[in-house]
């Protein structure tokens, strides 16, 4: 196991911006950089034994910063915070006071407003443990921070262990009560960018999901089976798109309200014959197949583009703050917010 440190660029205020690479002994490579806690690459080997990127991300610090790329923003490989998703209209409201937040997606809140987590310089500290590599990432939100009320102390905790599995770890404390829904962005795309994902395939352990209209959840929890959203075996995201002009960017509901760390599903691609197994404490998993992605110039060449990419986003409900029947994203001083997703990496 190994950790190596290098600069990954400037930001226009002058502070550095470094970049983490992890490395385990069966070839997989993490690199993850202090700027939004963004996981850049992963290269991990096909059945070949052929290491490729499997993830969406660029090289370079200032792709990142660029305008064509902030213009329709796809946060690539971003911690998310303070609040994942979409909030109703941008209102919220905390033991009867009432705060307006950014509407920066329709009518709506999203990913934690205007500059969100994925945004943030963090602190960055590396560590080293048997059979493990990571890297702790710390940031305190300031009170009214995109208008979310309390200070905010947040660490994401990323490693690497030598049985091929990503773990990463979110734990935030409050000094007054706040919400609080902490996800990470990273789209797969398991044929190393070759080609889009629709024949990637994907079997979750849930039947059920959150009904939507208009991205918002109505607070109506709908069985999956028999629909385009069944995905109780194997099926590739091709297989039922015609019922689905945009693909899919649901939230799946995982029955998982004790905070266990719980299998979650598994997203496979047979060309390649990689496949990853989800695992997370958290209650729902947001399943969005990147139809909106934009395609971008980088060093020239065109890149990425509709269905570049999928993010598995396991998270708290859509919305939550107004559906006290959903598990609640509530956070008080004196409580502490703990919440863990694994990525296992391996071969069909």
């Amino acid at each position: 196991m190994s950790v190596q440190e290098i600069k990954f660029g400037t930001l226009p205020d002058g502070r550095d911006v470094q970049l983490f690479t992890l490395k385990n002994k069966n070839g997989l490579e993490v690199d993850i950089t202090n700027y939004g806690g963004v996981i850049t690459r992963i290269f991990a080997p096909d059945k070949n034994g052929q290491k490729e990127n499997i993830v969406c991300g660029f090289d370079k610090l200032e792709n990142y910063l660029s305008d064509e790329y902030l213009a329709g923003y796809p946060y690539f490989g971003a911690i998310i915070g303070r609040f994942g998703n979409r909030i109703a209209n941008g209102k919220l409201e905390i033991e009867g006071k009432s705060y307006d937040l950014a509407v920066n997606n329709g009518p709506n809140h999203l990913h934690g407003g205007i500059t969100g987590f994925d945004r943030r310089l963090w602190k960055a500290t590396p560590y080293q443990a048997e059979g493990v590599s990571g890297v702790e990432f710390y940031y305190v939100s300031p009170h009214m921070e995109e208008n979310y009320p309390g200070n905010l102390e947040v660490r994401c905790i990323f490693s690497l262990t030598e049985t091929n599995e990503l773990v990463l770890e979110y734990i935030a404390e409050t000094d007054q009560a706040t919400v609080v829904n902490l996800t990470n962005h990273t789209y797969f795309n398991l044929t190393g960018g070759k080609e889009n994902i629709l024949n990637h395939e994907l079997k979750l352990s849930t039947g059920e999901m959150t009904e939507m209209i208009d991205q918002i959840p109505t607070g109506k929890i709908l069985k999956t089976e028999g629909t385009p959203f069944d995905f109780s075996e194997f099926k590739t995201f091709a297989k039922d798109l015609a019922q689905l002009p945009t693909g899919y960017d649901d939230n799946f509901v995982l029955n998982n309200e004790t905070g266990e760390l719980k299998y979650t599903g598994t997203l496979r691609e047979k060309s390649s014959g990689r496949q990853v197994e989800i695992f997370t404490s958290q209650p729902g998993m947001q399943l969005y197949t990147g139809y909106w992605i934009p395609e971008f110039t980088v060093d020239g060449a065109k890149k990425f583009g509709s269905y570049s990419g999928v993010a598995l986003e396991t998270q708290h409900y859509p919305d939550s703050v107004h559906h006290p029947e959903f598990p609640t994203t509530l956070l008080k001083p004196g409580e502490k917010y703990n919440q863990k997703t694994v990525y296992k990496f391996s071969l069909i």
